[in-house]
Order: structure tokens, then sequence, then C-alpha cells
């Protein structure tokens, strides 16, 4: 993987633990504070065992599992990045964008997350409502039982779990199933409610003391809106190497990044294993270079 390209600066709570110049990076996991199917200290835990000296936090419209991943951190003597991935809509389509360093204290960025985790809840409640009408027994709280545990204030149900429940009923064999059947953008159980820009989800992130990263451009279909939305500004960075990027992708958004001036980030996007199966990627299966960690501090 090409290391010659970096991401943008963070100002506040990156914690260097010797990772030094040397090792890889994990720039995009997920934790049960969102979708992902472990606590974000076993995130950090599962990096150091795969020799990482950095991994990121970026659930999904939240911070929750930050400081419990800093603490572990500290624990394991590995750099943890403060991150987010917000949910915004353009060109009809959802897009991420992932925010590095941000302030997760910052009361005014938690009351922005608290908002999109209660239009995440009402889309939630839209899917269930779609995949009932079309004969699935499903609940939302069936959904929330099989997490097996109660979800904080600031943690939030995502449509892996309720592919999770779709398993348990027999309706999808796994969870890529669940997506492929009725999850995933043009089935039949596919909801986006109204979200904010990306534009404003970069201006959040700045105002957070952060800096944004456009998600798995590839996963859009769209090059000419990626490029919209890269032309829109606010952004430091493109996330090119990702677990669903094959190498035509990862050279077109390299080509890409160089051509507005950005910095090329990559990740796992790891969610854990479900039923056997990992979904994107496994932790630590995508990286770059840890020259990133003194871009990110520039």
């Amino acid at each position: 993987m090409d290391e010659r390209e970096g991401m943008s600066g963070m100002e506040q709570e990156l914690r260097n633990a010797g990772a030094g110049s040397s090792g890889r990076c994990d720039l995009h996991t997920h934790t049960l504070a969102s979708d992902g199917m472990q606590p974000p200290a076993e995130n950090v835990r599962l990096a150091k065992e795969k020799g990482l000296a950095a991994v990121a936090i970026t659930d999904h419209d939240t911070v929750a599992g930050i400081a419990e991943a800093l603490e572990a951190g500290e624990q394991y003597g590995i750099t943890v990045v403060p991150g987010v991935e917000i949910s915004t809509r353009a060109g009809g389509k959802d897009i991420h964008i992932l925010g590095y360093g941000v302030d997760f204290r910052d009361e005014q960025f938690l009351k922005r997350l608290a908002v999109l985790q209660e239009t995440r809840a009402a889309r939630n409640e839209a899917i269930i409502e779609r995949l009932r009408v079309l004969g699935i027994g499903i609940t939302l709280e069936a959904v929330i039982r099989g997490i097996g545990r109660e979800l904080k204030p600031d943690e939030s149900v995502g449509r892996p779990h309720i592919a999770d429940e779709l398993v348990r009923l027999g309706a999808a064999s796994d969870m890529r199933d669940a997506f492929d059947k009725y999850l995933a953008e043009g089935k039949p159980a596919f909801v986006s409610p109204p979200r904010i820009s990306p534009g404003e989800a970069c201006q959040w992130i700045a105002e957070a003391k952060g800096k944004a990263v456009l998600a798995h451009p590839g996963l859009y279909g769209d090059d000419e809106l990626v490029r919209g939305i890269l032309e829109g500004g606010g952004f430091a960075g493109v996330e090119a190497y990702y677990s669903d990027h094959g190498s035509a992708e990862e050279r077109r958004y390299l080509e890409m990044a160089r051509e507005y001036g950005l910095l090329v980030t990559g990740g796992s996007d790891f969610h854990g294993s479900r039923g056997g199966v990992i979904f994107h990627g496994d932790l630590g299966s995508v990286t770059v270079g840890a020259e990133v960690l003194e871009l990110l501090k520039a």
C-alpha cells in the first residue's frame, strides 16, 4: 500500500504512546457505541495484537466510545485517534464524512450529534415498518434485545443490528444476505431520511477542532457526485484505501486526491464478526503508514 500520502491534522486528544514514525494505522473502525460488535477497548487491544501503531475510533454519529478507547490506548501503549463518521445526504445518496481529531467533549458538537442520533432512530422505525409490510415479524424491541445489553443514551441502533435480527428470524442467512435482500440502497427496506449536507458536516467537524475526510467514495457509484462534494470544500482528505475498494478504485481516488490537493487516508471499516462473517474488513486489514500521525498533528 502506498504510504506517500497521509491525512489531515488534529490538535488535541491525540495520545501518542511511543508509536514513532514506523508501523501501520487503521483509521476506520466501529464499536458497540454504534453498530460494531466490540467494546472500544477491545478494538484497541486487537490493534495492539495485530502490531498496529494506531487505531481510529469512528462510530456512526456518536463519540461515545472514544473515552474508553483512549484509556485503553494508555494501557496497551498504542495511539488512539478520536473520530466520528457523520451521516449526510447529497445527490440522492447517503454520504459518510469521517472526522478526525474532534474534541469529543465539545458541547455544541455533542448537541449536533444528538440530533443525528434522533434521525437514525426515526430511520430505524421506518425500516422496521417496511420489513413488517413485507411480512417479516420483526420489532425494534426485539432488535434491541438482540444486542444483548442496555444501550447508553448516546449509543445507537444501526442497520447491522437489524440485520442480526433478520438472521435470527430466518429471513436472511447472514448479515450480508440481509443487506443484499432488504437493507442496502435500492432494496425494499432501505430508508434514507433527510440529513445534513456533506458541507455542513465538514463545518461541524472543523468547529469541533477536527479534520474532515470523505469516506469510501467508491461505494457511491458516482464519481461526478464525489467531485462535486469535494469541490464544495471543507475537506482535508479522501479515504482512498478501503476494504471494498479494488485496486482500480484506489488508483482513481489517489489521483483525485492529488488533483484536489487533498491528503489520502485508509481504514478497514471494521465492525467485528457476525455469525462468523466479517462485514467490510477485519481490523488492520487496510492501513496507512504511521507517518500520517505527524500530519494529523501538523
